[in-house]
């Protein structure tokens, strides 16, 4: 009797171990192949190249949580660093935020903070629309002004409350100059990114950057240092670069890119985009795996197909985009156009912007021979 009831024992154990042996491996596949519930959407740029307008085709759709540049705060707090230096403090809060996990802006925010005090809060529909704000609908489409007047005071809680909700987070960030900083989030299994970089050609860049000189002074100073931005030759420092930055994020995306970037990076031209707004915007809508909504063609349509000029600075309203994107060329001095495309031929050459030889070809070029895709 003993020893049929050890018999049985030794079965059982047997029976136990070979169970946990066999679907030990397949449990763990399981987990480590388990997808993110949320689409993380970055869309990388630098200032002045309609990479506000951009994040406003993410920001206005219904299953889009969207921040504009939140690095703003990292580079207010720690501005006395470089660009590089802070590249991991940035790389962290955006991570952090993807996650839905708004407590890394106490680092950079005093505890006594409200929604209001992030940096261009209005600007995100999801932040003036349920539950972070309740006068507006979550399908509506919702101007930042009018958000600002009636939106403002809810409770810091409400940023993360509302991003949770969503099936898509999206940032717009101007302050990553590397993609290889980025490498770690693109490997993350928690995350699901996705990398859309936007280039705009840099004689448009450096014409807009003229306007808003006060606004980007700090900013410039963090990319090349304070000693760098003086002098005539101080834009001109910043913009070479910004430009090899583009290069390099370009190569690293798409020429050299590693597999875990495959089908995740997308270069986008702003040019390419307000030629044909709505067949771009498709394009972006296909690639963060979004629906393209007759409401949303709608207002692409009609933002990009305005009267207005464009002529106040981080504005988002409605105007002639293509006519905006190419006023450089009547405003703006050879001899500058000249200095720009000398710190900035190599992203020219590889974004495929033509370089203009002379003031008489400035006037003369049409736009499909200025922004075609150099064959040389």
């Amino acid at each position: 009797m003993v020893k049929s009831r050890r018999v049985q024992v030794l079965l059982i154990l047997v029976v136990l171990s070979f169970l946990l042996i066999h679907f030990q491996p397949c449990s763990n596949n399981a987990h480590t192949e388990e997808k993110p519930s949320s689409v993380h959407i970055l869309i990388l740029s630098s200032w002045r190249s309609g990479s506000s307008f951009t994040g406003q085709i993410f920001s206005q759709h219904p299953s889009v949580f969207y921040l504009m540049e939140p690095a703003w705060h990292v580079w207010v707090k720690m501005y006395q660093n470089s660009a590089k230096v802070l590249h991991m403090a940035v790389r962290d809060l955006v991570r952090s935020v993807f996650l839905c996990d708004m407590s890394v802006f106490d680092a950079y925010m005093s505890s006594q903070k409200k929604k209001s005090d992030l940096f261009q809060w209005e600007t995100s529909r999801a932040l003036c629309s349920p539950p972070a704000c309740d006068s507006f609908s979550r399908s509506d489409i919702i101007t930042a002004g009018n958000c600002k007047t009636i939106c403002g005071k809810y409770p810091f809680s409400k940023v993360e409350e509302a991003c949770k909700t969503y099936s898509h987070v999206a940032i717009k960030e101007v302050r990553i100059f590397d993609l290889k900083v980025l490498y770690p989030l693109l490997t993350d299994p928690s995350l699901n990114l996705k990398i859309i970089h936007l280039v705009r050609d840099p004689r448009a860049v450096f014409k807009s950057r003229e306007n808003t000189v006060a606004d980007l002074k700090r900013d410039s100073n963090i990319v090349v240092g304070s000693q760098k931005t003086k002098g005539e030759m101080g834009p001109y420092n910043t913009m070479q670069v910004i430009c090899k930055s583009h290069v390099e994020i370009y190569k690293a995306g798409s020429q050299a890119a590693p597999s875990f970037l495959k089908d995740r990076y997308l270069l986008v031209r702003y040019e390419d985009i307000v030629r044909d707004p709505l067949a771009r915007a498709a394009q972006m809508y296909r690639f963060a795996e979004l629906h393209f909504t007759p409401e949303l063609q709608k207002w692409v349509h009609n933002i990009t197909h305005g009267k207005g000029h464009g002529a106040q600075a981080f504005d988002i309203g409605s105007r002639d985009a293509l006519r905006v994107s190419q006023a450089w060329r009547k405003t703006l001095p050879f001899q500058k156009i000249e200095k720009v495309q000398n710190v900035c031929k190599d992203a020219m050459d590889l974004l495929g912007y033509r370089l203009v030889q002379s003031e008489e070809e400035q006037k003369n070029m049409s736009l499909d021979l200025l922004f075609a895709q150099n064959s040389s």
